[in-house]
């Protein structure tokens, strides 16, 4: 079985999380790490892997892993396709993933490819639930319930912010779908918490949510990397009504979402040309092994 080549783009804590999904899969060899500073201070755990700046470095490469910041997975997707390479990312700006999906679509026709688009946890796999819930009642109500926990990328938004050292932001979930937001902020010398704060609220990330902001030491002493969430609906099935499902887990955020990644990496080898997002994937092609040795196991 010829198998794989990843590339993993960005070392953060995904990206660390993604090379480990890797190491485990049977299916994939890991063709190299782009990071900013290439091979310069390489870390002890990447003494075996290619580390390059530019993934033009790396040979025969099938699909990039785009362990990097949200808002820079559309700048990195656009630079890639164009060699040829699949792309797979964990984009998690709800409100403009269709924009997204739009944006990468003729890139990927055009040059043959296959991206995957928003493949974390959610979006991603809660997103694969929450279609099957609602296709069981197609009529009633869904609720998606964070926390709690936190958010690697609200966490990663507060740590662009002006006068932010590092930032830690929790999900509280209040109930019905209704979460609190909070932020744990190391601030640089000089800098004003309230501006700080007033800058996180206006953000996106966190405009539509009850925010609150506190100033702390040391951010690495109130870090815990544990999520979970919990989806319910209410619903009808045909003209029954009174339907109720829950699905329920508790992970650790950034290897749940590694271990996402490399699963749609996988599918990408299976799609025809085009962008997707998870729930327009069968889920059987994010497993190793052919559909005809799976079947016995999973149905």
């Amino acid at each position: 079985m010829k198998k794989i080549r990843a590339a993993v783009v960005g070392y953060g804590n995904i990206g660390k999380y993604a090379i480990e999904a890797l190491e485990a899969a049977p299916d994939f060899e890991i063709a190299g790490v782009v990071r900013r500073q290439g091979s310069a201070n390489k870390p002890a755990e990447l003494a075996d892997y290619e580390v390059v700046k530019d993934i033009r470095e790396l040979k025969n490469v099938d699909v990039a892993i785009l362990a990097t910041p949200t808002r820079s997975c559309p700048e990195y997707a656009k630079q890639i396709l164009p060699l040829g390479i699949n792309t797979v990312d964990s984009f998690d700006i709800h409100t403009s993933i269709l924009d997204y999906r739009t944006e990468l679509m003729p890139i990927n026709k055009e040059t043959n490819t296959v991206s995957v688009i928003a493949a974390g946890w959610d979006p991603g796999s809660d997103s694969i639930v929450r279609t099957l819930m609602e296709s069981l009642a197609p009529k009633g109500l869904s609720y998606t319930n964070f926390g709690p926990g936190m958010s690697m990328g609200h966490s990663v938004c507060v740590r662009s912010k002006k006068g932010v050292k590092n930032a830690l932001s929790m999900t509280i979930p209040l109930g019905e779908g209704i979460h609190r937001r909070m932020v744990y902020v190391e601030l640089e010398d000089g800098a004003s918490l309230e501006e700080v704060t007033k800058a996180i609220k206006a953000d996106p990330y966190f405009a539509h949510d009850e925010t609150h902001v506190f100033a702390v030491p040391s951010v690495d002493a109130v870090r815990d990397m544990g999520h979970g969430v919990h989806l319910v609906r209410k619903g009808v099935s045909g003209k029954t009504q009174n339907q109720r499902m829950e699905f329920s887990m508790s992970i650790n955020n950034p290897a749940l979402t590694a271990q996402i990644l490399v699963n749609v990496a996988r599918a990408t080898k299976r799609l025809q040309p085009g962008c997707y997002t998870m729930v327009e994937i069968p889920v059987i092609d994010m497993l190793p092994g052919e559909r005809e040795d799976l079947i016995p196991c999973l149905v």
